[in-house]
């Protein structure tokens, strides 16, 4: 979990991308594994950024192991499409 910074009871991120294009690749690819989890963040969009705020608002809104383990998950998206040619 590199870079998430804990503020407000909720993990932060901002990814940042090439252009408006790998944004929503990375987007949509996550989407499909997050609904896996049933853990669903507050993200959003601006050109080439995500910003995403992960908490837990049926234990209250706090940091729980789900938010962890997404915060996991979309690093390794991010990771996978960044090793890509």
């Amino acid at each position: 979990m590199e870079n998430w910074k804990e503020e407000n009871n909720a993990l932060h991120k901002t990814y940042v991308f090439s252009s408006f294009e790998a944004a929503m690749a990375f987007m949509q690819q996550a989407s499909a594994k997050i609904s896996e989890l049933n853990h669903h963040p507050e993200w959003s969009n601006v050109y080439n950024k995500v910003s995403v705020r992960l908490t837990t608002h049926d234990a209250g809104n706090v940091i729980t192991r789900k938010d962890r383990e997404l915060a996991s998950l979309l690093d390794s998206v991010f990771d996978a499409l960044n090793e890509l040619p």
